[in-house]
């Protein structure tokens, strides 16, 4: 069954898992879709409306879709072409991608929305890379793990917040609660903690587990 209005910056967080749940075999419509799509239009769905790809938001987050699925033993899809266009949507030139791929962080000067893009680039490379691992592909598990870290490049120790470049440099002035064309309806506060795949790590990275806990409360004080 063919569906559409697939408009997965909004629904990979919470409903596409949610639906692994609910509804399994729906969940397999839902990626043969996308690989239908995939293999008439070139990439994943971004944002697709009523059969036409709008691109109007970020990330390649079918692949947090697939990779989910995949993980909890759901089945029914070409597992194998389903890897080949995950990493078809990861390899795009787009979107800020070749930017990203070359810098490892997507440069503001460069690409607008580029500490949100860069952020959910690496979430969904994190993706890519359990998807190759479950499928034996260790030299593909090796590079989406390591761009995967991409989120790494853009978090300032000296402020403690995912902070936009420009010309390879800090964008100055920098106000954490400004939301600008560097984030995607956000600022820094919010996309600051946007490392789902990594948490431990960006605990690490800002001091330890108490100090991340107290700039969490900072943020809903």
């Amino acid at each position: 069954t063919q569906y559409t209005v697939l408009s997965l910056w909004d629904t990979f967080r919470a409903a596409h898992p949610l639906y692994t749940i609910l509804e399994p075999a729906r969940t397999t419509d839902f990626i043969e879709t996308f690989l239908a799509q995939h293999s008439e239009g070139g990439h994943l769905p971004v944002w697709e409306l009523a059969a036409n790809e709008t691109n109007c938001m970020i990330g390649y987050h079918a692949v947090s879709v697939i990779a989910d699925a995949y993980a909890k033993g759901i089945r029914g899809f070409d597992a194998e072409a389903a890897f080949a266009a995950m990493r078809a949507s990861a390899e795009h030139p787009g979107r800020g991608l070749a930017a990203y791929r070359a810098y490892g962080y997507v440069p503001g000067d460069k690409e607008s929305e580029s500490v949100s893009k860069t952020l959910e680039y690496a979430y969904d490379d994190w993706c890519i890379a359990r998807m190759a691992e479950a499928l034996g592909h260790e030299a593909e598990r090796a590079e989406y793990d390591r761009r995967a870290a991409s989120w790494r490049n853009l978090l300032d120790p000296a402020t403690g917040f995912m902070r936009p470049k420009r010309n390879a440099a800090w964008l100055a002035p920098f106000r954490p609660t400004e939301v600008d064309f560097n984030f995607t309806e956000a600022n820094s506060w919010q996309y600051t903690f946007f490392v789902p795949h990594d948490i431990s790590g960006e605990m690490e990275a800002m001091g330890g587990p108490a100090a991340y806990a107290a700039k969490l409360d900072s943020l809903f004080a």
